[in-house]
């Protein structure tokens, strides 16, 4: 594929996220399983018996790293919008790359 229709392709997938409805949230989702640290609770001594699984929503915002536990309605209500969130991640690094790429061979940079 040319550099241009690399360029022109990853442009197309960023629109057409971006023209969906719903909210696009940054970060992502992990399940935990943790210890409540109560000293006479069966985690505290058997790895098999922790507690959950919680879910657990991590973000970055101004430089600061944010983290929130979802209850299972939660996750269901914005696990979509996080999901997106991802994905748009991955789309903008998609046209970055192809943005240099495509500078790098114009000006004869690189490999």
């Amino acid at each position: 594929m040319r550099d241009e229709d690399r360029v022109a392709a990853a442009r197309r997938s960023l629109l057409e996220l971006l023209s969906e409805d719903g909210h696009l949230l940054p970060g992502s989702v992990i399940d935990r399983m943790m210890r409540c640290g109560k000293p006479n609770c069966r985690c505290t001594g058997d790895e098999g018996a922790l507690h959950g699984p919680y879910h657990q929503w991590g973000y970055s915002r101004g430089g600061s790293r944010h983290t929130r536990r979802l209850s299972d309605a939660q996750l269901e209500r914005y696990g979509p919008e996080i999901e997106r969130g991802r994905r748009l991640s991955e789309l903008l690094a998609a046209l970055e790359d192809a943005e240099l790429t495509w500078v790098e061979r114009a000006e004869g940079w690189g490999a």
